[in-house]
C-alpha cells in the first residue's frame, strides 16, 4: 500500500484533484465552510482525507478515482430533487435502481416539484460543476400544456426576450404551440439560459396557466420514451460526449 493511501491526502489537494477548482479556490471553499467530508463541515484543509471519503463541495460530489455513473431519470411530479427532504417527500433517490442506491448519485439541476421530465444523476463532481456553470448551461427542451388558446402577443414576448417581474431579463425563447385535447394549447420550448423556474415565472407573467411541464432534451441528451419513474444509465459513448460537450475529456 502507497504512503498516500495509507495516510491519506490533504483535503485542498484532493479537491484540486478532481479537477472542480485550483489548490487556491480549494483553500477558499474549504474556508468559507462550503466543503463537507463525509456529510459534516471540514474548514481544515491540511486534513487529511482516505479514498473511501466523500467529499462534496458546494452539494457536488467530488469522488476522484472512484466509478463514474450517470443516470438519466424521467423525473415523475410530486417528487423533489433533494437526496432528503425534510417533508418526507418522496425523492430523486427513491426512483434509483437498487444496484446503484448506494453510489451517492446526485443531481445535476433541478425540476421543481410538480414538473417531470430528464434529470441527469451522477456521482462526476467535476461534470456536474460545468453543468451548472453559467459558462456551460445547455440547451433544454420543454413540452408545456397551457389551458386554453394562447395569444399571439405572448408568443411575441417569449420570442422576443421578456423581463420578469422581479426584475430578471429573460433571453429570447424559442416556441412554438400546437392545440391539444381540450381545447388547451401544447407549446415547446427551447431554453439555453439558467434563471430559476423561467419558464413557470414567464407563463404566470403572461397570464397563461400550466397544466404540465415536461424537460424532454438537455444538451445531447433525449428523454426518449422512458416511462416516468424508470432511468437508464448513460453508455460509454454517451457519457463521453457529454463530458466533451463541456470541455472535459
Amino acid at each position: 500500500m502507497s504512503l498516500e493511501k495509507k495516510n491519506g491526502t490533504r483535503l485542498n489537494k484532493a479537491v484540486a484533484r478532481t479537477g472542480y477548482c485550483s489548490r487556491r479556490k480549494a483553500d477558499e471553499l474549504i474556508f468559507a465552510g462550503r466543503v463537507l467530508v463525509n456529510g459534516c463541515e471540514e474548514k481544515n484543509f491540511g486534513r487529511h482525507v482516505l479514498p473511501d471519503d466523500v467529499i462534496t463541495a458546494d452539494d457536488c460530489v467530488l469522488d476522484a478515482g472512484k466509478p463514474r455513473f450517470y443516470l438519466l431519470l424521467n423525473k415523475p411530479v410530486q417528487v423533489v430533487c433533494t437526496m432528503h427532504d425534510p417533508q418526507g417527500r418522496p425523492t430523486v433517490v427513491d426512483c434509483l435502481p437498487q444496484n446503484l442506491a448506494d453510489q451517492r448519485l446526485y443531481p445535476v439541476g433541478r425540476l421543481d416539484y410538480f414538473s417531470e421530465g430528464l434529470l441527469l444523476l451522477t456521482n462526476d463532481g467535476e461534470l456536474a460543476h460545468r453543468l451548472m456553470h453559467p459558462g456551460h448551461h445547455q440547451l433544454k427542451k420543454y413540452a408545456v400544456l397551457v389551458r386554453g388558446e394562447v395569444n399571439p402577443a405572448s408568443l411575441r414576448a417569449m420570442r422576443s426576450g421578456m423581463r420578469l417581474a422581479e426584475g430578471e431579463k429573460i433571453l429570447p425563447v424559442d416556441v412554438e404551440q400546437e392545440v391539444s385535447g381540450g381545447g388547451n394549447t401544447l407549446l415547446t420550448m427551447s431554453l439555453g439560459q439558467g434563471v430559476n423556474r423561467q419558464i413557470r415565472r414567464m407563463c404566470r407573467d403572461l397570464g397563461l396557466t400550466i397544466l404540465r411541464l415536461k424537460r424532454t432534451a438537455q444538451g445531447i441528451l433525449s428523454l426518449g420514451d422512458l416511462p416516468p419513474g424508470h432511468s437508464r444509465l448513460l453508455d460509454r459513448s454517451e457519457a463521453a460526449a457529454l463530458r466533451e460537450s463541456v470541455s472535459l475529456t
